[in-house]
């Protein structure tokens, strides 16, 4: 437990350390679930695979069971909350931070704002780029305001995320924004089993590249 902000008191996390772990992400949760969900589990577990230790954790709106998600200002906040509880715990690991969906909008949006403290990466599962079905880059505009590396792992059916439009984006971002392609994969990870080109599970797709990613440019 740690507190998220002074009003909305604590949140639960869990910290999931390999045996030699060399990196930490702090990992933050989509809107519609928690740090409990399956996808986040499946993300830590297969993370602690390529020895990067996670520390994920609950925005306050699903730790108090309420509807709708946090207000920006709680929810970066609380990315910057759980940001120090994991430095506290873990403090000579590298420390990365992102998230699922609006957990990585939300911990974007906090780098953008000011840095967050130690954090020297961004690792981005299924960036919500827009409203399901609705085109459109605006989400992307704060990305320029980061100047630290960002890795972006997006399938190829995100509905959120048109990859017409993100390309550019992570063009004109340059050498800080890497885009990894997931084929035939939607938001959640579900995949196209007869048509998807490569017969590698996405999860460990998705920590493989984070491993390669971290290895290139981030001791």
């Amino acid at each position: 437990m740690f507190i998220a902000t002074p009003d909305k008191g604590e949140v639960s996390a869990i910290l999931l350390k390999p045996k030699g772990a060399t990196h930490l992400i702090v990992l933050g949760h989509g809107a519609g679930a928690d740090m409990r969900s399956a996808s986040m589990q499946k993300i830590a577990e297969s993370l602690a695979e390529n020895e990067i230790a996670t520390f994920r954790y609950n925005f306050p709106f699903k730790e108090h069971g309420r509807s709708g998600v946090d207000s920006p200002k709680v929810a970066t906040a609380t990315v910057r909350s759980a940001v120090a509880a994991a430095h506290k715990l873990e403090p000579k690991l590298t420390m990365l931070a992102g998230g699922h969906s609006f957990g990585g909008r939300m911990t974007t949006t906090a780098q953008g704002e000011a840095p967050l403290d130690g954090v020297k990466g961004l690792v981005l599962f299924s960036f919500p780029l827009h409203a399901p079905n609705r085109p459109d880059d605006k989400r992307a505009e704060h990305l320029s305001e980061i100047k630290i590396p960002m890795l972006f792992l997006s399938g190829t059916r995100d509905a959120l995320n048109d990859h017409t439009l993100f390309r550019p984006v992570i063009k004109k971002l340059g050498k800080l924004a890497t885009l990894h392609e997931l084929d035939t994969a939607d938001h959640g990870y579900k995949i196209l089993k007869t048509s998807r080109k490569s017969g590698e599970d996405v999860f460990a797709e998705m920590a493989r590249v984070s491993r390669e990613w971290i290895d290139a440019g981030l001791k």
